[in-house]
């Protein structure tokens, strides 16, 4: 459907919505960059203080089976439309160009259903104008177009020359030596303050820790002091954005919004392995893979849903969930109109609020570059799955991999030759979602 038709469209149902004096909650997405897959004490990393991750899963629905594509962009791309990295368009890391502007945003959707909308942080979905957050549906944007930058300088050093990456809305703008976590959070609560306040808000708060550069504060790098490096650097960034977290928890209670607004809390992708890492540092206890892998630490990466009132509080969900369902899950939550949906994606809210047990997915996709999965039931089957080491040192394996998850999450053995009939089952379930591909690209 044509933007500007649905946005008209949209706005006649809101009108209605509006008179029938429906409350719409607000809604913060914090998407953590690198965060591996067990890296909060709630998830089971016995290293690591916490508190305010930790106190978001006693308040909230925890997932133990939540996945994301294993890098920025595709992730973020997923995130965005509720579609998988290859419908999107997008299975690696954006760059000029990123996520095409014809794909309609969550952003997009709500703006077109009375919601305020602002990205605060990191893009990474292109950097020329026509791809920019301000045109793919946020009224707000300020952060950084790339893929990192330096937090004091705000310089983006890697792959040269050097360049200078702070943005509001499309302009550029400079604030050398302050720390970009401060200044983020300076406009969080100045965006959340100056808000219409008869309107709904989605706001969408990338953040861009734990990536690299490790940039913690001192107080947590005393306190990690006795922890070897990598892992002390790491654990440091991952507690200075704990306590951004907690910052963010208090400031919307001290504004009276905690229980009107709905906080989904993930990272983007595992643990980074990049030289540029020092080698590694995060924790996927014993799941295989990490950053830029389809194994599952690559992919499985830590979730928490929370709203206050509303959803159940200190429960744990074991069930497959993946970051393109929260794309359907806020269109129920928030009442919004459904016309014209293409979404991969299921809704959640049967899940989260307990009355529905099974996973809303029977099959999921991931694509990176030449990699790819199909994940079906425990089974999971993997092409050219890519085996990462520390300090850029990774590995392809050629051909197919098969795992069952349930009997090995660890991954460790293949099982192509003792599954064949298993193999050739996967096979079909990726060539009927290939075959669905094609379709669209005739349209």
């Amino acid at each position: 459907m044509d933007k500007k038709l649905f946005a008209l469209l949209s706005g006649c149902l809101l009108s209605g919505i509006a008179e029938a004096g429906q409350t719409k909650p607000n809604v913060i997405i914090i998407y953590t960059d690198d965060h591996g897959t067990l890296d909060a004490n709630c998830f089971g990393a016995p290293d690591l203080c916490t508190p305010n991750i930790d106190a978001l899963a006693t308040y909230g629905v925890r997932f133990t089976q939540f996945y994301a594509a294993p890098v920025s962009s595709a992730s973020r791309a997923c995130l965005l439309t509720g579609q998988y990295a290859k419908r999107t368009g997008l299975t690696g890391n954006a760059g000029w160009t990123g996520l095409r502007p014809e794909k309609e945003t969550i952003a997009e959707r709500m703006k077109a259903n009375g919601y305020q909308t602002a990205c605060i942080g990191k893009w990474h979905l292109g950097s020329w104008k026509e791809y920019r957050p301000t045109a793919q549906g946020f009224d707000y944007f300020w952060g950084f177009l790339g893929g990192c930058i330096d937090s004091y300088s705000h310089f983006f050093y890697w792959g040269g020359p050097n360049m200078h990456d702070l943005w509001r809305n499309d302009e550029e703008i400079y604030d050398p030596g302050k720390f970009f976590a401060t200044e983020t959070m300076k406009e969080v609560r100045g965006y959340i303050k100056n808000r219409e306040k008869d309107k709904p808000f989605f706001l969408y708060w990338a953040v861009n820790i734990p990536h690299y550069p490790l940039q913690p504060s001192e107080k947590w790098l005393e306190y990690y002091s006795k922890l070897p490096n990598p892992r002390r650097m790491y654990a440091a960034f991952v507690s200075t954005f704990d306590d951004y977290l907690g910052e963010l928890c208090r400031f919307l209670t001290s504004q009276g919004l905690d229980e009107n607004t709905v906080i989904i809390f993930q990272s983007d992708n595992g643990h980074s392995t990049e030289v540029r890492t020092f080698g590694g540092g995060g924790y996927c206890g014993d799941y295989r893979g990490g950053k830029f892998s389809l194994f599952e630490g690559g992919i499985r990466v830590p979730a928490i849903v929370s709203w206050p009132g509303h959803f159940p509080e200190g429960e744990t969900r074991d069930q497959v969930a993946m970051n393109i369902d929260w794309f359907p899950t806020i269109v129920e939550l928030c009442g919004l109109n459904t016309d014209g949906l293409e979404i991969d994606g299921k809704s959640l809210v049967p899940l989260i609020k307990g009355g529905v047990l099974e996973s809303p997915h029977d099959v999921l996709h991931f694509d990176f570059e030449k990699q790819w999965a199909v994940r079906y039931g425990d089974w999971k089957l993997i092409n050219n799955a890519i085996d990462v080491l520390p300090n850029d040192k990774n590995k392809v394996i050629d051909g197919l991999y098969l795992t069952n998850l349930k009997e090995d999450p660890t991954e460790s053995a293949n099982l192509k030759d003792k599954y064949p009939e298993k193999v050739k089952e996967l096979l079909k379930l990726r060539k009927q979602y290939e075959d669905t591909l094609l379709v669209e690209k005739k349209k």
